[in-house]
């Protein structure tokens, strides 16, 4: 114990003197010395710039020297030059030259297009008796030279013609040269994937005879990563023969058909005892069936007692041969004994290069009162049969790194609709019962998804995540609202927990990847609803916590999620704890 101690305090004494002699090291540490002379002419020109004249050593005080003489060159001095540069004890004596700055007399349009006029926004005007730089003029090559790319011409150069000096005064005309203009040939697949070539041409509008376009090649990159049955595994290459580009794409499949299924376990409160009700879902997705694209998905749902939810979903991408995607959805609601509602949709969907996926759908929602609801919907005026037709807008933009497991990136998805609803009448209730309801409205929604992963570290990602939606119609019943509550939506809730006319809810989630595909998480949701219902508004401020984990095993990706809500219905108690765990296998 006693040597224990002796070593401790040794150390408590060390510590600040090592310190001390860090610091006096450093103030003893040779400096070098920068000093620069010029001619009297040059003098006022050197002092427009700073620089550091202190340096640890003759390597770093070189390094500065050569970054004034790079600056000045590119502010148009470009005679400056260290006409010599000598370490006498622990000064750097350099003798600098700098000259006349250079400027452009005029550059002239040797043989450039309108197209490469207005793309690279050249003008005669814009070069005259201005200074010459260097960067700036690189800067205008590219431009060029990034249209003649764009425009099937990858071969092109550009460079001054007729290049006359006098005074400083630089005389050029600017020419291109395009060379000869090359077409994609086709699309080849190399890797383990089945996907067939003929989709992805169609899919990433790399036509044969198109003109080849740079710009294109890499924005299908992105394209790719947004679908979940391929993984890139290097960048795609170019191969040109003549006047052809065929484009190789490295890619293998991913397990992406899943079939999986989730148990949860809740408090049942129609069951005393501290009764548990069991929940779960089923889901089957099949994607790129036989290489071309397709996909068909199946879920299927019970969310507590009486309760059910069925979704179907099939994609048909290159409809006839062109770029447009077509796809349907099905939804079925059965609500406990109160109300069923059944929601086909067709959908048609256009991916664009640069800008992400573009859909227009119309949509038919019909929405039934069961007979055990029939009476109580008289009573509380929160239900009624209605048919809504409605017509939206989806735009989705999507730059996440991985789909399935993002580190970097966002995703932006955007939705509006509008339409009209039309009230059905029950036989079931009496005829006053419609009295005081307009039996045709106008009824819009807006929609709302963002989300940002932000990398933190090699193995670590912050996701932040904001989502909303608003229902507009004067006339709101509890069988058109949303409904909040779940693993999907504010966790730590049951399923369907609260009703909603409108609502947002952010999302804060830490994520440790312990493998590529495996993780820790910690979150936390913060939500607000509002509910318009004529007989019981009500808005709150919901949130949500805990964490979970991911991997994956031999049979599949296990999941569990350990969540508590607080509300102004639910205290935040252990008590009322969510749990949720499942097995994904995918194949």
């Amino acid at each position: 114990m006693y040597k224990i101690a002796a070593v401790v305090l040794c150390l408590l004494l060390w510590l600040p003197c090592a310190r001390a002699q860090k610091q006096a090291d450093a103030r003893l540490q040779p400096k070098v010395i920068v000093r620069i002379y010029t001619t009297p002419e040059d003098a006022p020109r050197l002092r427009n710039y700073s620089y550091q004249t202190t340096h640890p050593d003759s390597l770093e005080a070189s390094k500065e020297v050569k970054d004034l003489i790079y600056k000045m060159q590119q502010d148009a001095y470009l005679l400056t030059s260290a006409d010599s540069l000598y370490l006498r004890n622990d000064t750097l004596h350099v003798r600098l030259y700098i000259g006349e700055r250079f400027e452009y007399a005029s550059l002239r349009n040797g043989n450039l297009s309108e197209g490469i006029l207005i793309e690279s926004g050249f003008r005669e005007k814009f070069y005259r008796n201005v200074p010459f730089k260097p960067a700036e003029y690189v800067k205008l090559q590219q431009r060029i030279l990034d249209y003649a790319e764009r425009s099937g011409y990858p071969f092109a150069s550009v460079w001054l013609d007729t290049i006359t000096i006098k005074d400083n005064k630089i005389e050029a005309a600017l020419m291109v040269e395009k060379a000869f203009v090359v077409t994609y040939d086709s699309v080849q697949v190399v890797g383990g994937s089945k996907t067939k070539p003929k989709f992805l041409m169609r899919y990433l509008q790399l036509y044969p005879g198109q003109p080849y376009n740079q710009e294109q090649i890499e924005a299908t990159q992105r394209m790719l990563t947004q679908l979940p049955y391929i993984k890139v595994t290097r960048p795609p290459q170019v191969r040109f023969a003549r006047d052809k580009a065929r484009v190789y794409y490295f890619l293998e499949d991913r397990q992406s058909n899943q079939i999986d299924g989730v148990i949860g376990f809740l408090p049942d409160p129609t069951r005393s005892g501290n009764k548990l009700l069991v929940t779960g879902e089923a889901n089957l997705n099949l994607r790129n069936l036989r290489g071309t694209g397709k996909s068909i998905g199946l879920q299927w749902r019970r969310v507590n007692k009486g309760s059910v939810i069925l979704n179907g979903e099939y994609l048909h991408p290159n409809l006839f041969g062109t770029p447009f995607e077509l796809g349907t959805r099905f939804n079925l609601l059965k609500q406990d004994s109160s109300f069923i509602t059944v929601q086909p949709r067709l959908q048609l969907g256009y991916y664009t290069l640069k800008y992400g996926k573009f859909s227009v759908y119309g949509e038919w929602r019909n929405s039934r009162i069961l007979g055990d609801a029939s009476t109580q919907s008289l009573r509380n005026l929160d239900l009624a049969d209605a048919r809504t037709t409605t017509y939206g807008f989806n735009y989705l933009w999507n730059n996440l790194d991985d789909f399935y497991f993002p580190r970097r990136g966002r995703l932006v998805e955007l939705e509006l609709t509008a339409g009209t609803k039309t009230l059905l009448r029950n036989a079931d209730l009496e005829k006053s019962f419609y009295d005081t309801l307009d039996m045709r409205t106008m009824q819009m929604s807006l929609g709302l998804r963002a989300e940002n992963f932000f990398r933190l570290s090699k193995n670590s990602a912050l996701l932040a995540r904001i989502e909303g939606n608003a229902l507009l119609n004067d006339q709101v019943f509890l069988n058109d609202m949303y409904r909040l509550g779940g693993l999907t939506s504010i966790r730590g809730f049951d399923d369907y927990f609260f009703y909603a006319s409108s609502y947002a809810i952010g999302t804060i989630e830490y994520r440790l990847f312990t493998a590529a595909d495996s993780y820790v998480l910690l979150f936390y949701d913060q939500a607000y609803y509002r509910s318009d219902l004529e007989k019981s508004e009500a808005s709150g401020w919901p949130s949500g916590l805990g964490g979970g984990i991911s991997f994956s095993t031999g049979a599949g990706i296990f999941q569990l999620v350990y969540s508590v809500g607080r509300s102004e219905q639910q205290p935040l108690s252990l008590k009322y704890s969510k749990v949720h765990f499942g097995i994904t296998s995918k194949f």
